[in-house]
């Protein structure tokens, strides 16, 4: 028995290993973790369970069957996160450069299909190469075969995606499928074609940091969610996030006990909106005023500036935020934003996170460049995913709603539960001046002094329609609060909207307009 226990260990010992300890110093060396490594500082301690440490490749052709590495190039199992069970996959470089074998491939399967099934989520580390070139459409199926359960889990359990490494050709879609992608910088890199094969077809120069590096899709694509300084920066923030996120869609977004305070008032509120109409402020502010302490995790910090996302907790509870950027571009909605803010919308209503919207909103970026690329369809899925969600909304409109803007920004009447404004809201088809502009246009014209009776004619429609009184009388806005007020009645209506429940009509599935 003793013999067969030592031969075990020696096994196992073995696949510890991976390529071998070259190998494992080269990625030292690149400032890379290991895959085994990466779990460790992932995961709860000693709560890994691995599965499939023994699992060879099949393949005998190109000389494949002389090099045998146990693992074949994927650590797979099972533990906790802040005791929370989740499962996981880390992509072992050492190992024919990480590249996924038909072996390596069905590992992943298995994880992902015990995650499905036991309503855990699936974390992938990719650190590969591509697919073994060696075995052919073997390895594109193992793609496919992860792609296809990819979408499966897809609104059923949360997936994220950690790039610590390469991750190019067919491999990037599967990182694209999964809910957060978050990348590390200078070290890892997602691209379809490489930096070779665009300088063969276009000519184009160009390096893979600059093609696909952590900055490049933070900021310019919008890919990745987070780029992270370093990878143990990147596994911390991995598991911040999930502290926001519930194990599956059939449970409630997490809640934090909380003891809700005698006074929740929070004045600094009071000072965050300029006299001048036009003036910027950072929405950050006003978020981080109604947000429980240093909980506020913005994502795609990067990208679309004119719009922010992320979550927050607000008296413990994780409510996930989509507010207008009055200090980017007015807050203006246009193509990038609306995409930035859909997707979030709809990963919160897919896991039951209630949404909070701030609205300062001038309207939709007008222009040729938006129109011709396609403003009218972009700005529809923000539209829809808000009229689709059933999780709480709740909006507070901080200054401007103007506009088809004002529709898409979670209003009341495409099913907002509780509309509040501040007494600084401007609601209205457009602006004092240009609506005074074409409602007065002859009467302006007409006049001695145009320009005193333009400005006669702004303040009239200021008077008007640039407060929030108007769209209150009608009912579209439940509430016009004091700005100091706003956290304590955000905590009492989520309180009130907690066992929110609302039916679609039955159908296969919506479509959205893509």
């Amino acid at each position: 028995m003793q013999e067969k226990l030592n031969n075990l260990e020696a096994k196992k010992a073995e696949a510890r290993l991976g390529g071998g300890q070259v190998r494992i110093d080269k990625q030292h060396k690149k400032n890379k973790l290991t895959a085994r490594e990466r779990l460790e500082i992932l995961l709860d301690p000693n709560s890994f369970e691995e599965i499939g440490m023994l699992v060879r490749h099949r393949s005998t052709d190109f000389g494949l069957d002389k090099q045998r590495f146990y693992g074949d190039g994927v650590v797979t199992g099972f533990g906790t996160i802040n005791g929370r069970l989740v499962y996981v996959f880390s992509q072992d470089f050492t190992v024919f450069g990480g590249s996924l074998s038909e072996t390596h491939a069905e590992k992943i399967c298995k994880i992902m299909d015990l995650a499905i099934q036991n309503g855990a989520p699936v974390i992938g580390l990719n650190d590969s190469g591509g697919a073994r070139i060696q075995e052919g459409v073997v390895s594109l199926g193992g793609y496919a075969d992860i792609f296809y359960r990819n979408t499966l889990a897809s609104g059923v359990i949360p997936q994220l995606s950690l790039v610590m490494g390469p991750c190019a050709g067919g491999a990037v879609y599967s990182p694209a499928i999964t809910d957060f992608i978050l990348m590390v910088e200078n070290t890892s890199y997602m691209f379809v074609t490489g930096p070779n094969v665009v300088k063969t077809v276009t000519h184009e120069e160009v390096t893979s940091e600059e093609l696909g590096g952590a900055n490049t899709h933070a900021s310019k694509s919008g890919v990745t969610h987070f780029a992270c300084s370093n990878e143990v920066d990147c596994l911390n923030t991995l598991k911040q996030l999930l502290s926001f996120v519930p194990q599956n869609c059939e449970e409630k977004a997490p809640h934090l006990p909380y003891q809700i305070k005698e006074d929740e008032t929070r004045e600094q509120l009071m000072n965050i909106i300029p006299e001048n109409p036009n003036q910027p402020y950072d929405m950050r502010e006003v978020i981080e005023g109604v947000a429980d302490e240093d909980s506020f995790l913005e994502v795609h910090k990067d990208y679309a500036e004119n719009i922010v996302v992320g979550f927050v907790r607000i008296a413990g509870r994780s409510v996930g935020v989509v507010a207008n950027q009055p200090a980017m571009l007015a807050g203006v909605l246009d193509i990038n934003s609306s995409k930035k803010g859909a997707r979030f919308v709809r990963f919160c209503d897919a896991f039951n996170i209630p949404l909070l919207v701030f609205v300062d909103v001038p309207g939709f970026l007008p222009g040729t460049d938006q129109e011709w690329n396609g403003i009218i369809s972009n700005g529809a899925k923000l539209l829809y995913a808000f009229s689709e969600a059933t999780v709480p909304k709740v909006t507070v409109i901080t200054r401007k709603a103007y506009g088809g803007a004002y529709d898409v920004m979670n209003s009341k009447h495409i099913g907002a539960d509780l509309n509040f404004a501040w007494p600084t809201a401007e609601i209205a088809v457009m602006g004092a001046k240009g609506a005074s502009e074409i409602i007065f246009k002859r009467e302006i014209a007409a006049a001695d002094d145009p320009e005193a009776k333009l400005q006669e004619k702004v303040d009239e429609y200021t008077e008007k329609f640039a407060n929030p009184y108007r769209a209150a009388e009608r009912g579209f806005v439940d509430k016009v609060i004091h700005p100091a007020q706003t956290r304590i009645k955000l905590i009492n209506g989520f309180n009130m909207l907690e066992n929110k429940v609302q039916n679609l009509p039955r159908k296969k599935h919506g479509n959205i307009p893509l």
